[in-house]
């Protein structure tokens, strides 16, 4: 007798939609979008997820309908005869009745009807008629007892059968010669199973099924779960050993889907996005609540490392991969014409779409578009800077929007060619490496305020401080470089600007206490994103900064009258203009510092190496005397540093014709022995050069005789800011100009450059010291500091002799050879961090 309600298309769809979602929970982590997209393209297994839900939902059903039924067989023919295949197409079933009616045959033809129309929703691009079949088949007790007609398909020798529905009630398996009840069995792997080749959905679902298996009974499974995690993070993250083997003990396979699901295109996700996951799931698993509460990574997608290839292939720039092994001129001469060829291409169909899709999702919201290389943030090549990243306000028509995201996309490709990037490979031994380049494309971390976005606080922050400007500071304890707005002016060394440097040890000690010098040291302009404009912009700090900005009392102080006060509780208008960053509510007043602290600690305990990580803060309950902060991590790497050697000992007395110069600016540990030359750019020549032209043809210099001579046998000296982007501020060099140098000595002060500015933190710092170069400042108005001009200015030049081909170099850059000053002498350094005191003086033998 039939009971329940009648068949409708509500109630197929219905069926399809649990199906579809079960597909998404076995195969996508519960991404029903992915699943989607596969069962639209065809992707057979997926389709036979939806089939198996849809015929537990169907024998559901039936059995609701008709009491009369017992049991219900599934049987699918062997994949090894081809002809049958062809005959049994769809859902095949059995169903065993007490008795046969027509009633049962026109419930089941009335449910295949709607249930084909439901199914053709799903829109798979191979899918026929076939694939919509809904057979099922009557039997009775006695066909069953005399195993005749459709019964025989129980045990037919060439057609597999199961049991997927059998009635409540019954206690004893339905068919006379006790065919088992399906029951759960031990995980086992498919026959011929090559991790390497099957598709990454699959490895996840037989890795899934795995940890599903209770712990107790899963011990001899335990080894193909590790393969398969290994195999799924050398396929999907990085192939780097030295992550591979951290990575492998803090991922589960739920972290790895989630990549997967947030994956587009093919490939690995590159380093910055594994530094970055691996260390929000680090911190997720060891840390305590306080942390776990507080720390936070951003909304974020990947586009997989194989789509720059794609692109390249599909318009026409597959001509550009040999660029690595060209000469160094002919790289730094292309990159332009690079630049705009790529930014020219045009992505894949099923890209754009996935892009569009992404763009739904996150709304209006600012998006980053950041490199991630597949060498980027290893062990021993951080590559930092190398690459581009470049923001999207997002705040146009969808169209514009799509275009401002794959520009981004396409300049980011193009910056893999970059001269620093592929100099920094030669230099490193990693020109031949296939470095594909990744793409991480992130919800901007920020909040809004009047027509701009920016985040209150960004930085970057070490577990080791290598430098500590007092006696006092605890290495151990770490350092930072905090800004207000996006971190760009935290990593870089841009313009006449100044991060705020903090010991995390001591948080509030500074490197110069006077007044006069925390206002000359502090931040003057601000990164943010104009949303009215839809632009990224760089403003002065006054000109952004409102009295009823939220958080402004924990961004910094005003000083007046030679003293810093903080700022009353409602500040006025015409105070803005003396207001300083100086963070010092935030890094007195709540718990950023000491949490910020402790999450280094854990990161380079459990990466059993030195870290550095970017990121921004958030703060709440801004009225209370202690607000709550939180850290959003942007990215996380093992940190550069200089490595521990046994220094010299600095002389009890050293005499003052000997020395040629000395500083106490923030000194590092160490010594540099047998130095035999010194590149000296002449601070009044350099700024005296008429054009941008002539300044970069000095950094080009440098870097012809980087090549020629001895590795850690020479030093460069000269204005400003080595290294800095803006050409008035100091001599522009990349890491292939200056990595063969031992110490790169900054002269500033006096009227030879404007005040100096420690690079620590900056991905330039972190050049130096992969190279294993000393960065020193020389600072020519403190009394502390000495330069022997003598030695300097006076000392006969040798440039010619190691360029003596192609054009003249500019006046300004001298190479000096210290036997030339005094015979059978050579230079030796010795840098003492507990004193803060460096001397660089003579020293005989040849």
């Amino acid at each position: 007798m039939m009971i329940g309600d009648q068949i409708d298309q509500t109630l197929t769809d219905q069926m399809v939609e649990r199906a579809i979602v079960a597909c998404a929970e076995a195969h996508f982590a519960g991404d029903t979008r992915r699943a989607r997209h596969a069962l639209l393209q065809g992707q057979c297994e997926h389709c036979k997820c939806v089939s198996d839900c849809l015929v537990s939902q169907i024998c559901a059903y039936l059995g609701q309908m008709d009491k009369t039924l017992k049991a219900i067989y599934q049987y699918e023919p062997d994949t090894t005869h081809p002809n049958e295949l062809k005959e049994h197409m769809g859902i095949n079933l059995v169903a065993w009745v007490e008795r046969k009616s027509a009633a049962f045959s026109a419930l089941v033809n009335t449910l295949e009807t709607f249930l084909a129309a439901s199914q053709r929703q799903m829109g798979c691009v191979k899918a026929d008629t076939s694939c919509f079949v809904l057979d099922i088949q009557m039997v009775d007790d006695r066909d069953v007892q005399e195993c005749r007609g459709h019964a025989m398909f129980v045990e037919h020798p060439r057609l597999q059968s199961k049991l997927v529905w059998s009635h409540p009630t019954q206690t004893e398996p339905a068919s006379p010669k006790r065919l088992p009840e399906p029951s759960r069995v031990a995980f086992a792997l498919p026959d011929s199973f090559d991790p390497e080749l099957i598709p990454e959905s699959r490895l996840i679902e037989h890795a899934l099924s795995i940890e599903r298996v209770p712990l107790e009974s899963r011990m001899d499974l335990e080894h193909h779960l590790t393969e398969l995690k290994v195999t799924l993070i050398r396929r999907m993250i990085s192939d780097q050993l030295a992550y591979i083997n951290i990575a492998k003990h803090w991922f589960d396979i739920g972290d790895l889907a989630n990549i997967y699901n947030h994956r587009l295109g093919f490939g690995k996700i590159g380093g910055k996005a594994a530094g970055m996951l691996l260390a929000a799931r680090i911190l997720n698993e060891v840390a305590d609540e306080e942390i776990r509460s507080c720390v936070s990574i951003p909304e974020t997608y990947f586009l997989g490392a194989d789509t720059i290839y794609i692109f390249m292939a599909m318009n026409g720039l597959m001509y550009w991969n040999d660029q690595k092994y060209k000469p160094e001129e002919q790289i730094r001469e292309e990159y332009p014409q690079i630049q705009t060829e790529f930014q020219a291409g045009s992505f894949p169909p099923e890209i754009l779409a996935e892009l569009k899709e992404l763009l739904i999702n996150v709304g209006r919201q600012p998006l980053i578009v950041r490199s991630s290389s597949q060498l980027e943030d290893n062990f021993g090549t951080a590559f930092a800077g190398k690459y581009d990243s470049f923001f999207c306000p997002n705040q146009g028509t969808p169209e514009e929007n799509l275009k401002a995201l794959t520009r981004a996309i396409s300049r980011t490709y193009a910056s893999t060619l970059n001269p620093g990037a592929l100099l920094y490979r030669r230099s490193k031994g990693l020109q031949d490496y296939d470095e594909r380049m990744a793409v991480i494309i992130q919800v901007v971390q920020g909040s809004t305020f009047g027509r701009y976005y920016l985040p209150l606080v960004a930085g970057v922050a070490f577990s080791h401080n290598l430098y500590r400007w007092s006696p006092q500071i605890r290495s151990e304890d770490g350092f930072a470089r905090l800004v207000w707005g996006f971190g760009t002016r935290a990593v870089q060394r841009v313009g006449n600007d100044f991060p705020h440097l903090v010991a995390l040890s001591h948080p509030t000690l500074q490197p110069d206490s006077s007044v006069e010098a925390i206002c000359r040291y502090s931040q003057q302009y601000v990164d943010l994103i104009d949303l009215e404009e839809n632009d990224f912009k760089t403003l002065p700090i006054h000109a952004v900064l409102e009295p009823h900005y939220p958080g402004l009392r924990l961004l910094g102080q005003l000083a007046k009258n030679g003293y810093l006060s903080m700022p009353r509780t409602r500040m006025l208008k015409a105070e803005i203009p003396y207001f300083i960053i100086t963070f010092d509510e935030l890094l007195r007043n709540t718990a950023f510092p000491r949490l910020l602290t402790r999450i280094l600690r854990l990161l380079e305990a459990h990466y059993h190496k030195a870290v550095d990580v970017e990121f921004t803060v958030r703060a709440s309950d801004l009225q209370s005397s202690q607000p709550d902060v939180q850290i959003v991590l942007l990215q996380c790497r093992p940190q550069s540093q200089l490595q521990s050697k046994i220094s010299e000992q600095l002389p009890d007395k050293i005499a003052s014709e000997d020395i040629v110069f000395s500083t106490k600016f923030m000194v590092p540990q160490g010594s540099l022995a047998d130095i035999r030359h010194v590149v000296f750019v002449e601070p009044e020549g350099y700024f005296a050069l008429a054009t941008p032209a002539e300044r970069q043809e000095v950094g080009r210099v440098v870097g012809r005789l980087n090549n020629r001579l001895g590795n850690k046998q020479f030093i460069c000296v000269g204005p400003g800011r080595w290294g800095t982007n803006n050409l008035d501020l100091g001599v522009p060099v990349t890491y292939a100009d200056i990595c063969n140098a031992g110490a790169l000595v900054e002269m500033a002060g006096g009227d030879v450059s404007p005040a100096p500015e420690a690079s620590l933190g900056t991905h330039f710092f972190q050049d130096l010291m992969e190279a294993e170069i000393y960065p020193l400042v020389i600072c020519l108005d403190d009394e502390r500091g000495l330069l022997n001009r003598d030695f300097f200015y006076n000392t006969p030049g040798c440039l010619e002799k190691y360029l003596p081909e192609g054009n003249p170099a500019p006046s300004c850059v001298r190479l000096i050879e210290i036997q030339t000053y005094r015979p059978e002498y050579h230079l030796q350094i010795v840098m003492d961090s507990e004193r803060s005191l460096a001397i660089a003086y003579l020293v005989s033998g040849s």
